[in-house]
């Protein structure tokens, strides 16, 4: 974290077409003393105007997507992944299902809606495929029609897939999957040449409630045109494996059901105690400030202005962009604020999937292949303004305001004991009964009970790559804890080393508040717990910890490898390049969860891998890589090795980005591994590069004999550790020098 932290939070919960409108706006001219934290359950945000298209083949994927890594990477803005459960605007604090809580001084909602199942009993729903989440739409789509292609008897009739809706959405879709399973149906699923049932079932009196008497003409003139069938007068009522149940009595036979039907509020809203409409959604003043309170904005679906009678459509949304922006600044700055004034009509465009579309304007219908070029430019020029990842060149550093005070550091640059006092009154840390003195009773030193005069210290720390202090304080305390463990001894204590970037002391006591709660989380998994500790103030977030373990066995040193042990990793590798490519705003949404989940992988899992399992030397995977550890294992062991780089395992999007020139400052250092041993490989640099990538809480590397390989590695993979492989085998040396040959 580079920038000073700011007196103001402001606080994006969601980032559909409003609220990014905002980060974009920030990314270019960011508030003074301020920081911007946006909030989302997934990496990326996908825009509903292109999903039709994209499922026709019109676009890829990516067309419809917004990386929100990169984007928050871009505009100097924190991103948070989790799941909300609770806002307190009276305490103007965020709660997190499974991490601290987030204070805010300005927090926007804006997390859309969801289709509503209201009146429809879904216990038997096998076949139901939502739109929403639209993030996961295509592929669970793809999911049940192979399920349905794969189970289908020889000469069964084809499948019958079902749309339920009836507004422009599921319009577009029925279009669109018609459309994409007569050109490649194959791409969804479905085997060569095969065809499918397609209609659309609505409870309105016809398809299309809302639009014209003429555009729903024309959209049933175009449905009967590609056999598409629509089922109307009539709203589902059950939904069972092979067919639907309308509140008429009919049955609609049906495979697969794709649920669009019109939107209610996310449970989110109503748990909150918000002031609420008929459907949940947050009731707003027409400056989109929710009733409830000043400090909490509204948008998009999220929000209803009192009075107003708006259907929820995108183009409201997209509009209430820049009046939400203009007014964030406004109450930051206490200046009256602005009231959004929606248009009284808008442009409709229906995407018929054949380069064409139905547009409704001012009472007019019309279809004509320039209405597609229009919805095509249209869209494609919305995503690119949000599609530049480019970082701005500007310093995203607020100045320091009248109530900062300015630090000579003849203090070294301490905290505060009252902002520590704070932050530490609120951890529920474990108590030991190896520690005699620590933070119950805190001196000037902790006093830790030691058995048989053996104990195991080990100390890291690091600066930190991401702009979350939760994650950096697990992370940390992981990373710290890691070479305790692979020494087989059992965590006790951890001494905190904390570097806080500058700025205001309540955003100041926030960062530390979750960095400690990380740690503290931690090493309660561990049995352990914290002690004590230093913190000092700096350009950017740095922290480690010193640990203090209880030797439980004999180590099993880096020595210790035998001619004939398989060579055994425990987690992909990757993670300097993924960190190198976030700092520089490269790191690709898809994989930024595979690289938190792998770095969040505890080590501590090594304490029963040496108790119980035959393993011979082991050591964890961190800043000289892979081929620089086993180096190290092979020169003390007196051994060479040879392993298989196609059986290494390598993180998601880490070759794409060293072949696009991505790599750690580290990695070429890392490459002198011929000063340890003797280093072979016929494969290319670009090949082998992953092998010299600095890790950060990466895996263990250890050997273990050729006929008990298999029951360690069932193990390891009952423990969450998927990625487990083997990836060579140990050897004798050739004429006494070791070794390290990729094949």
């Amino acid at each position: 974290m580079h920038k000073r932290l700011g007196r103001n939070t402001v606080v994006l919960l969601g980032v559909g077409h409003t609220n990014a409108h905002v980060l974009r706006m920030w990314k270019m001219n960011p508030l003074e003393n301020a920081q911007l934290v946006c909030i989302s359950n997934f990496p990326t945000a996908t825009y509903s105007g292109m999903l039709p298209g994209v499922l026709a083949g019109q676009y890829d994927v990516d067309a419809m997507e917004i990386d929100l890594v990169r984007l928050c990477s871009s505009a100097g803005a924190r991103l948070i992944i989790g799941e909300v459960t609770e806002v307190d605007h009276a305490d103007r604090q965020i709660r997190f299902r499974d991490r601290p809580p987030l204070a805010f001084d300005v927090l926007s909602i804006g997390i859309g809606s969801r289709p509503t199942f209201a009146g429809v009993n879904i216990e038997s729903s096998s076949s139901l495929v939502a739109v929403k989440p639209m993030q996961s739409f295509l592929e669970r789509l793809k999911t049940k029609l192979m399920q349905v292609s794969q189970t289908a008897q020889p000469g069964a009739v084809p499948p019958r897939i079902v749309v339920v809706g009836g507004g422009i959405g599921s319009i577009e879709i029925a279009f669109c999957l018609h459309r994409r399973i007569q050109k490649a149906p194959e791409s969804l699923g479905l085997g060569s040449g095969v065809t499918a049932e397609l209609s659309l079932v609505t409870g309105g009196k016809r398809v299309g409630a809302g639009l014209l008497d003429t555009t729903q003409d024309k959209v049933r003139e175009q449905f009967a045109d590609r056999g598409i069938t629509p089922v109307e007068g009539s709203r589902v009522v059950d939904i069972k494996a092979d067919h639907l149940m309308l509140a008429n009595g009919n049955r609609v036979d049906a495979d697969v059901v794709i649920w669009a039907t019109s939107a209610v509020a996310p449970e989110l809203l109503r748990q909150i105690g918000f002031e609420t409409d008929g459907r949940g959604f947050l009731l707003t003043r027409p400056t989109l400030q929710t009733v409830t309170s000043d400090r909490v904005f509204a948008v998009g679906d999220s929000g209803t202005i009192v009075d107003a009678n708006l259907v929820k459509a995108g183009v409201y949304a997209v509009r209430q962009g820049p009046v939400l922006w203009d007014n964030i600044q406004r109450l930051v700055s206490e200046r009256q604020l602005l009231d959004y004034v929606p248009q009284s009509g808008f442009l409709k465009l229906i995407n018929t999937a054949d380069k064409k579309s139905i547009a409704e304007y001012k009472g007019k219908t019309i279809y004509s292949g320039w209405c597609w070029k229009l919805k095509n430019r249209i869209d494609v020029k919305f995503m690119k303004m949000y599609q530049d990842y480019t970082p701005m060149e500007m310093d995203h550093s607020p100045p320091v305001s009248p109530d900062e005070i300015m630090r000579c550091l003849g203090c070294g640059g301490k905290i505060g004991s009252k902002l520590l006092g704070e932050v530490l009154s609120e951890l529920e840390v474990p108590l030991h009964e190896d520690v005699l003195i620590g933070l119950d009773n805190p001196d000037d030193a902790a006093v830790v009970r030691t058995y048989d005069d053996r104990v195991t210290v080990t100390t890291d720390f690091f600066a930190s790559p991401f702009d979350d202090p939760y994650l950096v304080g697990r992370i940390a305390l992981l990373n710290s804890a890691s070479d305790c463990c692979v020494m087989g001894a059992q965590p006790t204590g951890g001494l905190a080393i904390v570097q806080l970037p500058l700025g205001h002391p309540r955003a100041q006591a926030q960062v530390m508040r979750e960095l400690m709660a990380g740690g503290v989380e931690e090493l309660k998994k561990m049995n352990a717990t914290i002690v004590g500790g230093h913190s000092i103030e700096g350009p950017r977030i740095t922290i480690g910890y010193t640990i203090l373990g209880r030797q439980l066995v004999d180590p099993k040193t880096k020595g210790m490898l035998q001619t004939g042990d398989q060579l055994v990793m425990t987690k992909s590798i990757g993670t300097g390049v993924l960190l190198a490519a976030l700092m520089q705003g490269k790191l690709p949404g898809a994989a930024y969860q595979p690289l938190i989940t792998a770095m969040l992988q505890s080590n501590y899992v090594a304490l029963r891998l040496i108790q119980e399992f035959e393993i011979s030397g082991i050591t964890d995977v961190t800043g000289f890589g892979l081929a620089g550890h086993l180096a190290e294992m092979l020169s003390a062991s007196q051994r060479s090795a040879e392993i298989q780089m196609s059986d290494v395992p390598v993180l998601p999007g880490c070759q794409t980005l060293i072949e696009s020139g991505i790599e750690s400052t580290l990695a070429p250092d890392n490459r002198l591994v011929s000063e340890k041993v003797k280093f072979q490989s016929a494969r290319s640099d670009l090949e082998i590069a992953s092998l010299f990538d600095p890790q950060t809480s990466g895996g263990l590397l250890f050997g273990v004999a050729e006929g008990k390989a298999q029951r360690v590695i069932d193990f390891l993979k009952n423990e969450g550790f998927g990625d487990t492989t083997i990836i060579g085998q140990v050897v004798d040396p050739a004429d006494g020098v070791c070794s390290l040959k990729v094949n």
